[in-house]
C-alpha cells in the first residue's frame, strides 16, 4: 500500500527482515534488468531505470550488482527475459488484492500464486475481476528532512503533482499515472533527491479490519505473497483499526 494504510508500517519492517534474507535484492535486480532493456540503459533518460537505481542504492545494494543487472538487461551481458504479469484475486474476508509479479517461467509463477491462494483461504480470480477496484497513480516519495507538510505542499505544486499525503516516514507526493516521472524529474531540478518513485494501486473502497485474528489471517497472505521470488508488489483494499494496528505490532 506504500504508505496509504497503517499497515504499511508493518509492511515495512518486513521489508527490513526480506533485505536480511535477501529478497529485496532479487526483486530490486530484476526491476534494474527490465528497466533498462525497456528504456536502455542511460538514467538520464530513463526515468524508471532512474527510480530502480535509487531504490536500490537505498537497499544499499553493492554497485557491482547494480552495474551487472544493468548490463543485463542492455544486452552487454546475457541475462534473464523477464515478463511482467499481473494476478488478482481475493483474499480472506473478502479482500481485493493484486499481486505484480515479472518471471521468467509463467507457469511456475501462476502455480505459486494460486498455491498462496488456496492454502491461505483465498481465491484466485479472472484478469479484470477485481483491477477495477483500485486506480492507479503515481507517487514519489520524499524524506520528511525536506519540510514540513506546507512547504512540501508548496514543492509539489510547483513541480506539477496532484496532492500530498502523509506516509509516516515519508511525505508522499501523488500524480496522475502518465504524470509520475515528469513530477519525479521536476522534484529532483528543484534540488530534492526522491527517496522513491514508483506506480501505486490505490483502492476506491477499503475493508476496515476490526479484529486481530483477521488482520493476522489477511496479513499473512500478504507476506505469503511477497516471499515468492516472482512477486515484486502486492496490493490490497484493506486498513486496519488502530486498536488493531497496536495489537499486530505488539506480535513484531
Amino acid at each position: 500500500m506504500s504508505g496509504h494504510n497503517k499497515w504499511s508500517t508493518i509492511k515495512h519492517r518486513k521489508g527490513a527482515q526480506d533485505a536480511k534474507r535477501g529478497k529485496v535484492f532479487t526483486k530490486l535486480i530484476k526491476e534494474l534488468t527490465v528497466a533498462a532493456r525497456l528504456g536502455g540503459g542511460d538514467p538520464d533518460g530513463n526515468p524508471r531505470l532512474r527510480a530502480a537505481l535509487t531504490a536500490a542504492r537505498a537497499a544499499n545494494m553493492p554497485k557491482d550488482n547494480i552495474e551487472r543487472a544493468v548490463k543485463k538487461g542492455t544486452g552487454e551481458l546475457e541475462g534473464v527475459d523477464y515478463t511482467e504479469v499481473s494476478y488478482e484475486g481475493y483474499g480472506p474476508e473478502g479482500v481485493a488484492m493484486l499481486i505484480e509479479t515479472l518471471t521468467d517461467n509463467t507457469n511456475r509463477t501462476v502455480s505459486e500464486v494460486r498455491g498462496v491462494f488456496h492454502k491461505r483461504h483465498g481465491k484466485m480470480g479472472e484478469p479484470g475481476s477485481v483491477a477495477w477496484m483500485f486506480e492507479q497513480k503515481g507517487e514519489v516519495q520524499l524524506p520528511k528532512s525536506v519540510g514540513d507538510f506546507e512547504a512540501v505542499f508548496e514543492l509539489a505544486l510547483e513541480a506539477g503533482a496532484e496532492d500530498v499525503i502523509d506516509g509516516g516516514e515519508t511525505w508522499n507526493v501523488m500524480t496522475s499515472r502518465d504524470e509520475l516521472y515528469a513530477v519525479s524529474g521536476a522534484i529532483e531540478t528543484l534540488g530534492h533527491e526522491p527517496a522513491e518513485t514508483s506506480l501505486v494501486q490505490i483502492p476506491q473502497t477499503v475493508v476496515e479490519i476490526t479484529d486481530a485474528d483477521t488482520a493476522r489471517k489477511v496479513m499473512g497472505i500478504v507476506e505469503a505473497f511477497e516471499d515468492l521470488d516472482d512477486v515484486q508488489k502486492v496490493w490490497a483494499n484493506f486498513d486496519l483499526t488502530d486498536e488493531v494496528a497496536a495489537a499486530l505490532e505488539e506480535d513484531a
